[in-house]
């Protein structure tokens, strides 16, 4: 079966310490990467996902692989056996933001290149949708060019290409990462952003936004190339500028555990609608739905909900038991 939605990009074993880690805590190991999240979260959906990327040939890599299988996504992951799988450590900080570290220079994904993307060019070309984030490219010059081919294989083959901007500041500065993500946003179909990344995409200095606020800089990235652009207002909601028209969808508050993740969510939800051809009032409804229930429970991606799970939350009254 040919996917609906191909991703790209690096996941890592994500260590997480139970108390301060200066103190020898124990550490709980699971996995962690936006593009496998939003894989997971197109399964969840009922939306046929292939996850592509590259793993060490030690057993974070393999645990990164089962954990994605066992969600439903197709992997397509080449093991390299000269570097390592990537780990990043999060530090839970009771009810201050989390603190995140990566250790992934020289992974195995950190060395993905143009060729391994050809490996996999027949998948490329027979998804609906090619998704990816702004995380890859700034692991180096070689995941860069291997996201620009994962790019020209789906415009040939006229894959829709979708981009979450996902800038990541401890991996590239803000400079380099408009330069790059700058020759990149024209080349997509589809672009998501937070209002703080598209300020940083368009050279604009960053500024808390309401709605309206939140459309103009839609409008802004959409003259940019994209047909379609999506701004993420969190708790606002989000903002599609699509085809020449603004459309704006509240969401439902939430009692936020930890938010890690939802943005992820939204995009899942987003492409789950996209690929099944609803209006992009829907896709943005499903996003600010997925997004929400995501913070709901701890963790980068183990509360990305099913339909019936969306169901249930939405439910009025809402269910406290599910029999």
């Amino acid at each position: 079966m040919s996917p609906r939605v191909v991703t790209l990009g690096e996941t890592m074993a994500l260590l997480t310490p139970q108390g301060r880690l200066v103190a020898g805590s124990a550490l709980t190991v699971g996995i962690g990467g936006a593009e496998s999240n939003v894989a997971i979260g197109l399964a969840r959906l009922g939306v046929d996902a292939t996850w592509v990327s590259r793993i060490g040939d030690d057993d974070l890599g393999r645990a990164v692989v089962r954990e994605i299988r066992a969600e439903g996504v197709r992997v397509l992951a080449d093991t390299d056996p000269d570097a390592p799988t990537g780990m990043m450590l999060k530090e839970l900080r009771g009810g201050r933001p989390h603190r995140v570290r990566y250790y992934r220079a020289g992974s195995a994904a950190a060395r993905l290149a143009p060729a391994h993307v050809d490996a996999v060019a027949d998948e490329i070309a027979a998804a609906r949708v090619l998704h990816l984030t702004g995380i890859t490219p700034a692991l180096g010059p070689g995941p860069r060019a291997a996201v620009a081919r994962a790019v020209e294989i789906a415009r040939e083959a006229g894959v829709l290409v979708s981009l979450d901007v996902n800038h990541r500041r401890t991996l590239w500065p803000d400079a380099e990462a408009r330069a790059a993500l700058g020759d990149l946003i024209p080349t997509c179909d589809l672009v998501f952003a937070g209002p703080e990344e598209a300020a940083l995409v368009l050279g604009l200095e960053p500024v808390p936004v309401d709605a309206e606020g939140g459309a103009d800089l839609a409008a802004r990235l959409a003259k940019l190339g994209p047909a379609t652009a999506v701004v993420k207002l969190g708790p606002l909601g989000a903002v599609a500028h699509d085809g020449g028209t603004a459309v704006h969808a509240p969401t439902r508050p939430v009692e936020v555990v930890d938010a890690v993740g939802a943005g992820d969510a939204f995009v899942a939800g987003y492409l789950a609608e996209l690929v099944a051809d609803r209006p992009v009032e829907a896709a943005l409804a499903l996003g600010n739905a997925a997004g929400g229930a995501v913070c709901l429970v701890p963790g980068d991606w183990e509360g990305l909900p099913t339909r019936a799970d969306l169901a249930a939350l939405q439910a009025d009254p809402p269910a406290d038991v599910l029999r």
